[in-house]
């Protein structure tokens, strides 16, 4: 968060000025008094010492600073999309190349695949020899995140890429 300005409640504060020079402890309405004279903004760099340190920034780049730090932090800290396909326990030849394709497309282009099989029944022996094959036919371009997980209606897996 940024603290600019009026904001700052300090009654002194340790001021650096527009071009790096130390200006040393000085109060915080002669530190507003210089910033309106040079048209800067008052800019707080840590709350945690006393007195607070203080920065003159040049109108209006304090918030445009704050901005693209906050987007470069939200873009690094993307999550990885998952894409779930659903499967039954007793798929057709083709039905499982074509869903093996589209695993092997999404994990050569970087996102997570999670195969989920619906088990009825006295399927779960079934579902479990086919994740099974699919985690040894994506092996070249996947790796498991998590052990085969098989519960009372499904079974399933996530493969991430390599």
């Amino acid at each position: 968060m940024l603290i600019m300005n009026e904001k700052i409640k300090a009654r002194e504060v340790e001021l650096t000025g527009l071009n790096g020079e130390d200006l040393g402890v000085i109060s915080r309405d002669e530190a507003l008094a210089l910033a309106k004279k040079h048209k800067a903004d008052l800019v707080c760099t840590s709350l945690f010492s006393s007195p607070p340190p203080c920065k003159l920034v040049r109108r209006g780049q304090a918030k445009q600073e704050a901005t693209k730090e906050k987007k470069g932090q939200q873009g690094s800290s993307a999550l990885i999309k998952v894409k779930e396909f659903r499967l039954t326990a007793h798929i057709e030849e083709h039905d499982y190349d074509t869903k093996l394709s589209q695993m092997h497309k999404l994990l050569a282009a970087g996102k997570a695949v999670q195969p989920v099989i619906r088990i009825q029944g006295k399927e779960g022996e079934t579902a479990r020899k086919l994740l099974e094959r699919l985690v040894q036919d994506l092996a070249e371009i996947g790796k498991k995140e998590t052990g085969l997980q098989i519960s009372g209606k499904q079974a399933t897996v996530k493969l991430l890429p390599i």
